[in-house]
């Protein structure tokens, strides 16, 4: 039986919480690759993590469940606020034939449960789709529905994100005033074509469109440094530690150097947080965990000159920041404690 888990006040919003679909069509090759990549991730994520973290699981939360009930029941249970549902496309897993999840099947569950999820339509491919396609996608989503804040997933598309075919995309993404999560560094997950998503590109996509709101993945691992330059300079350009939070239990000194050289260069009003959870709900535990409990070694500050993780730095990165970009009240919170 787990352990207790202990509670917090911090008003937390999950920017990349995935809805998998419950019919994806596994029997394509590629749908079987890229679940065999995400469950390889666990590895590198969890060698080293502490038993007193593991305790915390269920044993539901250490395999995959597609149903967002599930989802909702972790959110829960670890005191996450609103999730932003997020359905994976991963259309180059199927030969671009068809969809893990569609954007309408997650209405259907943010409709369900409005309190606790957001729309995030995934916009992902969008070159190969056709970019007038996905404009009128994005101004049915924005004007229609009152969505907020989207997703684009590069190495599933077939160019990299600053191509310049892309740029109508973009103008009218900054001239509707969404939020533009977009997946930074390496993809993680085979088929997906990783060099599509290096944060150096931002760098052209932020200067051309500088009132487009950009939150960057995964805080652009392994080219953290390279993210954060391009986000100090670029004040539309936010960082996202999704899915990287978990080295904060696992790996913890290597966390601390990648969220220390956030705040060197980017600061805590422009750092965000998620989960990336696939359905593996250990995932969310570890990411709430992760932040909540983190404390800049001394070792760090002093051979660094790091700065401390104060509680109002998490405040802003659990939920502050981006409830500020997306217009929610985080004073209130709508998790039950």
């Amino acid at each position: 039986m787990a352990k207790e888990f202990k509670k917090d006040d911090f008003f937390k919003i999950d920017c990349e919480a995935h809805i998998m679909g419950e019919d994806h069509p596994d029997y394509f090759p590629g749908v079987k690759l890229w679940w065999l990549s995400c469950m390889a991730i666990k590895r590198p994520l969890m060698l080293g993590i502490p038993q007193s973290v593991t305790d915390m699981f269920d044993a539901s939360e250490l395999s995959p469940d597609v149903n967002p009930e599930s989802l909702i029941a972790a959110m829960d249970k670890y005191g996450v606020d609103i999730a932003c549902l997020l359905p994976e496309s991963m259309m180059d897993c199927t030969g671009y034939t068809s969809r893990f999840c569609t954007n309408t099947e997650m209405a259907k569950w943010v409709d369900k449960y409005p309190d606790r999820f957001m729309y995030q339509p995934n916009l992902s491919p969008i070159n190969f789709k056709g970019v007038k396609n996905t404009i009128a996608e994005l101004e049915y989503w924005v004007k229609e529905r009152g969505a907020k804040i989207f997703k684009y997933y590069p190495p599933e598309d077939n160019t990299v994100m600053n191509d310049k075919d892309l740029w109508p995309f973009y103008e009218k993404a900054q001239e509707l005033g969404i939020v533009l999560d977009i997946h930074t560094g390496f993809g993680w997950v085979a088929p997906g074509k990783f060099k599509n998503g290096l944060p150096m590109y931002l760098d052209d996509i932020a200067r051309d469109f500088p009132e487009l709101v950009i939150n960057a993945f995964h805080l652009g691992y392994p080219y953290c440094d390279d993210l954060f330059m391009v986000a100090m300079a670029h004040k539309n350009v936010y960082v996202c530690m999704s899915l990287v939070v978990t080295w904060a239990l696992s790996a913890p000194y290597k966390f601390a150097k990648m969220l220390g050289e956030a705040m060197r260069w980017v600061g805590p009003d422009k750092i965000t947080w998620g989960t990336d959870d696939p359905g593996l709900h250990m995932q969310t535990g570890c990411a709430v965990m992760g932040l909540r409990d983190f404390q800049m070694p001394k070792e760090l500050q002093e051979k660094y000159g790091y700065p401390e993780i104060t509680e109002e730095d998490k405040q802003k990165m659990f939920g502050g920041n981006l409830g500020r970009l997306l217009g929610i009240d985080t004073s209130k919170r709508r998790v039950k404690m």
